[in-house]
Order: structure tokens, then sequence, then C-alpha cells
């Protein structure tokens, strides 16, 4: 029999579930507040999986796929113990903003300190009760509000293991992304841990698409680690690109947006994005990105600044035409998956 898993004094016993609810710092009102975590304590040995979502308590797809994750059948035959944290950033949930109430960013306060900020404490926390008992981990994002992600995910793929776990995720775009000070990734690597980031989608928003990919590729990922059977369909994910490297075409001008390629697109240097007018005039400003790439993330509302960032742009050795048609396969396979149990968000 294997031993319990401990979270905050709290045992859960192999081949059961429970949710443990962590003590958070109280609200100024003096309202008691907790951060509840999900533990499946599967009774063979196996690698512990934290996936974790609302890091910045605006971004909701992450939350909606760990209650997805939570209802799937084949946990029962768990092999190791999977830990989900549906909302790390309950306060930020609370306002629906990404900032926690002494406006810090979570994910730029890891590894925190007991006796720090309020930041600082919740990330000791999570770091400490949840992280340091796991082997691997996922984080889930979104983009900011008013912006969208293609989904991708982020990783030290300079790593062997982690790019191996990034592979096996199925989403088509991988970026090499290097660790950020303060980071949960950060604090992870230090302890030895390989994880991923997920982003996809934007912030306040239910996005189906991203949804379902994300729940498919953290069962990918679970299934590449031995911790769930493998499925009979297989895996209908392509090859992934990895980008090296990324940039932002940012506004010439104040006005109004008129986009012209969407999340996905392969854009050559050079091309035309679209357009911001002049409200008053109509006199028009044209966007052209400077670097041939494909398009992973996007400004979403019309109204923007000189300056502002509006195209995330990647950077690819491969193909850009196959970059883009297998993105093109993947959104337009996520839509037509039957064997979702949930009906779509729409």
């Amino acid at each position: 029999m294997r031993a319990d898993f401990v979270i905050q004094g709290q045992s859960v016993t192999a081949g059961q579930r429970s949710v443990i609810d962590l003590v958070l710092p109280k609200l100024n009102s003096h309202t008691s507040l907790t951060m509840p975590i999900h533990v499946v304590h599967g009774r063979k040995d196996g690698p512990r999986l934290f996936v974790c979502a609302a890091i910045h308590g605006n971004e909701l797809n992450g939350v909606e796929i760990i209650r997805r994750l939570l209802e799937v059948k084949a946990l029962r035959r768990l092999a190791g113990t999977l830990v989900a944290a549906p909302v790390v950033n309950v306060y930020g949930l609370i306002h629906q903003s990404r900032y926690l109430p002494d406006r810090r960013d979570l994910n730029r306060s890891f590894p925190g300190s007991a006796t720090g900020s309020l930041a600082a404490r919740v990330a000791h926390l999570v770091l400490n009760e949840i992280v340091r008992h796991c082997s691997h981990g996922i984080d889930l994002h979104t983009g900011a509000i008013q912006r969208t992600n293609l989904p991708q995910i982020r990783a030290n793929l300079d790593d062997p293991e982690t790019e191996f776990l990034a592979r096996a995720f199925g989403v088509p775009v991988l970026l090499n992304s290097t660790l950020r000070d303060g980071s949960l990734r950060e604090a992870a690597a230090a302890l030895g841990i390989p994880m991923l980031l997920y982003e996809a989608g934007e912030g306040l928003r239910f996005d189906e698409v991203p949804i379902r990919a994300g729940l498919t590729g953290i069962l990918n990922v679970m299934r590449a680690l031995a911790m769930l059977p493998a499925t009979r369909r297989g895996t209908r994910s392509a090859a992934p690109f990895i980008a090296r490297s990324s940039s932002w075409t940012r506004a010439p001008e104040s006005g109004l947006l008129r986009t012209l390629v969407p999340l996905g697109a392969q854009v050559q240097r050079g091309e035309l994005l679209g357009y911001i007018s002049d409200p008053y005039t109509g006199t028009q400003h044209p966007v052209k990105t400077p670097i041939r790439g494909v398009v992973i993330g996007r400004v979403q509302t019309p109204p923007v600044h000189e300056g502002e960032a509006l195209y995330h742009i990647a950077r690819f050795r491969d193909d850009h035409d196959e970059v883009a048609d297998t993105v093109e396969a993947f959104q337009q396979n996520h839509l037509e998956d039957e064997g979702v149990a949930d009906p779509p968000i729409v």
C-alpha cells in the first residue's frame, strides 16, 4: 500500500480523492479565505503531477479545464498522484483582476516568504504545500484581458524531460521560453521539477477550443508519464513546431484597429496585418509586420494607442506554410471532437 499523500497536515490515503482547503490570509473584512486543492491519490506508485490555474485571477480557461479533468473516469485507474488547484489567486478571481490586492503579480513573487507581502505569502504557501510535494507540473494561463493567444506551450525546451512532456501535450506550437524571475516555473526549476506553461484564449472568457485542447493536452502528458492507461484511439496530434523566438508588432499610431489576419495565420515580412484609422478624419495607418512568422497572439479590441502591442508573431525554422496548415487542422479537430463529454461553451 502506498504511503498517504499529506498537504498542510491533512492526509489522503491511496485509492482515495479529497479536497483540502489551504488557509489563506483573510480578506480586509476579516472574512476567512481558503484555496481548495483536489488530490487524487492513486493506488499504484507513479509521478506526482500538479495542475494549477488562475495564478492570474482573471484567466479562467484553466479553471474549466481542471473541472473537466477531475470528471475524467480514467482517474479511477490513476498511477501516482494528481494535485489540482483550480484557482490559485482566489483574491484575483473575486475582483476579476490579474493581481492580488497588494497590486503584485503572483507569478513574479516566487519563491515567496512566510513573513513577506501578501503575494509573497501566497507564493510561499503554493510552493511549499503543493509544488514541493510533486515531481511534475502544468500551469494553465490565458492571454490578458482583451488579448487572445493561440494554444501553445511555453517551456524550457533545452531540458530533455521538459521537451518530452511539451511534445506529448499535443499543441502545434511550442515556444522555447526562458525562465522569468519570480515565476512559478523558475521556482519549480530550482527544485528540479519539469514544468509546462499552457497559454490559450483570452482573460475573463471561456474559450471552447482552448479548453478542449488544454484538457486533451493534460491527459496526453499523464499518459506519457504512465499515470493513465494509453487510449485506444491513440493521439491525433501532428508533430509540434518549435519557435525559438517571438516578437510583438506594435501600433504605429493611436486610433481604431481593423485587423485583417486571424490567430494562426502565416505572415511574411512587410505583410499588411491591419489598419489603424483616425475615428475623426478617417485617415488610415497600415500595420505591417517587420518579421516573417505565425501569429500566436493578438489584441481583441479596436481602440489602441501608439506603441501598444497588437500581434505576437513567432519565428520558426520550419516551413511557415506547414505550421499554419497544422494550426488550422488542430483547431478544426477540436471543434469537431465528438468524444467530448461536455456540451460546448458558446
